[in-house]
């Protein structure tokens, strides 16, 4: 198993009728694909992973960034700070305790977001979450694409990740 320190707990917060039809270890695995570009095969560490609606999505890139909209992928690290511009103070990774893992962040995705890039790019669902769930892990890493460099650096990093999740063309997730 890749990454089996890393715990990744996942919350959907949408209708099961939303068309993702994956289950969490399908969503823990494309966290965990996203991670092992970077981090070595026995880190620790535990993320949440939310798929939740465009509004809950809007509050927190209000809350957190600043950005009244809605966007696909939020991530919030709880080592790399990342563009904070928003109100509130951005969260903290407070005390660890040594036999849990240390907690890295929460990525928070729209599903209905997710739905409409795929459906206008003419990808499946899948696709588009998994490079949600990839690029936010990356994010939660400390991988950003705001300045020269970063941003290809990080398309690398999500390609590899992806032809772990997807090996072949059958769109089969890789574990």
């Amino acid at each position: 198993m890749l990454l089996p320190n890393i715990v990744v707990t996942v919350q959907l917060d949408v209708p099961e009728d939303a068309g993702h039809g994956e289950d969490d270890e399908w969503f823990a695995a494309a966290v965990r694909h996203g991670l092992a570009g970077t981090l070595p095969a026995d880190a620790r560490g535990e993320i949440g992973l939310l798929l939740t609606d465009d509004e809950t999505v809007r509050q927190l890139n209000r809350e957190y960034r600043g950005v009244d909209r809605t966007t696909d992928v939020l991530s919030f690290s709880f080592e790399h700070w990342g563009h904070w511009e928003g109100d509130e103070e951005a969260p903290t990774s407070g005390d660890e305790t040594p036999d849990e893992p240390p907690p890295l962040g929460e990525i928070v995705v729209s599903v209905p977001q997710a739905a409409r890039q795929a459906e206008s790019q003419g990808v499946p669902l899948r696709q588009e979450l998994a490079l949600l769930i990839v690029h936010g892990a990356l994010h939660l890493l400390g991988h950003d694409h705001y300045e020269d460099g970063e941003l290809e650096t990080m398309q690398a990093l999500e390609r590899s990740a992806l032809s772990g999740i997807f090996p072949d063309a059958t769109g089969q997730a890789g574990q």
